[in-house]
């Protein structure tokens, strides 16, 4: 049965900044849709937001495969109608020295932080420009904007994902166009990235980032540390909100990356070649 209330749906919703979203756009009255690929998550999590009294439909949706993603759109549209806003946000890691990183890392990674917006966009993008309404939040990353060592898939696919939302709001803005779109750019938040192997098909297994020698274990607990005591992904959540209202474009979740951001670009207008000591970790440790 359709309801009138505006839609909001929400890849990887089960978990981090995707169940922020879900939180805080429910309680501000929207129709909440869930999509994750890790059921007894997505259970939890929709469990949450009923007792909260949060309308939500919770869809278990694989955002590397299609025919999930279309699945998903055909059972929200059928609930609640065409969505009000879509938040591609579903993300996974993995990392290693670039020598090292396996094809099935590389096909893992970029299946679902790639492949995953670009079939969401696929199939939310033409319902909302025929409705001439509605905004699409792709989640990228800072490392969509600087690269750091280690993070070679992860870097590439939200490299692409920015792009991909530059183009669609340039192209939005040229056919004077009601949509919009904005993509997010968190620094460290606290998610469980670092533990995105739980979710890891069999047929992609490749080189998990708890699998490694001492030095990297050591550099494993480091990052963990520094992500428990990370951004809460609430602000985030609120960050999102008033970003879709003004139509911004890019979200950033704080100033901590502001001097990397202007050197890198500094660097390119000058010709310049980065400072291979830039080290995500070490620049937070210095902080």
């Amino acid at each position: 049965m359709e309801n009138k209330a505006k839609t909001v749906i929400i890849t990887g919703g089960a978990s981090g900044i995707g169940k922020s979203l879900a939180s805080y756009y429910g309680h501000k009255g929207y129709n909440i849709v869930i999509a994750d690929i890790e059921e007894p998550a997505l259970e939890a999590t929709a469990s949450e937001l009923t007792a909260d009294n949060i309308v939500v439909l919770s869809v278990l949706t694989d955002v590397s495969d299609l025919k999930s993603v279309q699945a998903l759109a055909d059972h929200s549209i059928n609930t609640f109608g065409p969505p009000t806003l879509v938040c591609l946000n579903a993300g996974v890691g993995a990392g290693g020295e670039m020598g090292e990183i396996t094809i099935a890392d590389w096909q893992w990674v970029l299946s679902v932080n790639l492949w995953g917006v670009i079939h969401g966009l696929s199939v939310f993008l033409p319902i909302m420009q025929q409705e001439d309404n509605g905004h699409i939040v792709i989640t990228s990353s800072i490392a969509g904007h600087l690269s750091y060592p280690r993070m070679g898939p992860y870097n590439a696919s939200k490299h692409a994902v920015l792009t991909i939302a530059e183009t669609l709001y340039y192209e939005l803005a040229e056919a004077q166009s009601n949509v919009g779109v904005s993509v997010l750019c968190p620094g460290l938040v606290r998610t469980q990235i670092l533990n995105s192997e739980r979710n890891r098909p069999e047929s992609l297994m490749g080189n998990p980032l708890n699998t490694s020698d001492e030095e990297d274990d050591i550099r494993r607990a480091i990052v963990q540390e520094i992500y428990d005591q990370a951004l809460d992904p609430s602000i985030v959540a609120e960050l999102v909100f008033e970003a879709v209202e003004s139509k911004q474009l890019y979200i950033f979740t704080d100033d901590s990356f502001s001097d990397a951001l202007r050197q890198r670009h500094d660097n390119i207008e000058n010709g310049r070649n980065p400072n291979p000591s830039a080290n995500l970790i070490e620049e937070h440790l210095n902080e």
